[in-house]
């Protein structure tokens, strides 16, 4: 019995999937990137932070001389910030600073003021990281 036409082309479809896959596993066997030496796929840094292959021990180095090294770590600057006290709940002690900088709202409660604070107060403040942002810490006033 005779194959139709849609039948033959069906045919020939599949016949040209299965040369198309098996084409491509031949490619992946001959192109294959698995099997390298942990050496051909190491890559350090150089002093500037350019990728290469040459390992550190083997690569060269500028010296700096030692009286243009920095003496020690740098101080941390205890900056002062000033500020309104924008919102302040007496019954909670608590409140806000805006910052007269960033226009930021920062937190302070009143354990951490010298004086006691109220709302439309221009204060000065240090800043303190919290887990929840910054936090005023040694709030006083401005007469």
């Amino acid at each position: 019995m005779a194959d139709t036409y849609s039948k033959k082309a069906l045919q020939q479809k599949k016949a040209k999937k299965k040369q198309d896959k098996q084409e491509r596993r031949e490619e992946r066997k001959t192109n294959n990137d698995k099997g390298k030496s942990l050496e051909e796929m190491t890559v350090y840094l150089d002093e500037y932070g350019n990728i290469t292959d040459v390992p550190p021990e083997k690569q060269k180095r500028s010296k700096i001389p030692v009286q243009d090294l920095p003496e020690g770590a740098a101080a941390a600057e205890d900056r002062e910030y000033t500020g309104i006290v924008s919102l302040f709940f007496t019954d909670k002690a608590y409140g806000f600073i805006t910052e007269d900088n960033t226009r930021a709202n920062i937190f302070v409660h009143s354990n951490k003021t010298r004086e006691p604070i109220k709302e439309k107060d221009r204060v000065v403040y240090e800043k303190e990281k919290t887990p929840k942002g910054y936090a005023a810490i040694n709030v006083r006033k401005i007469k």
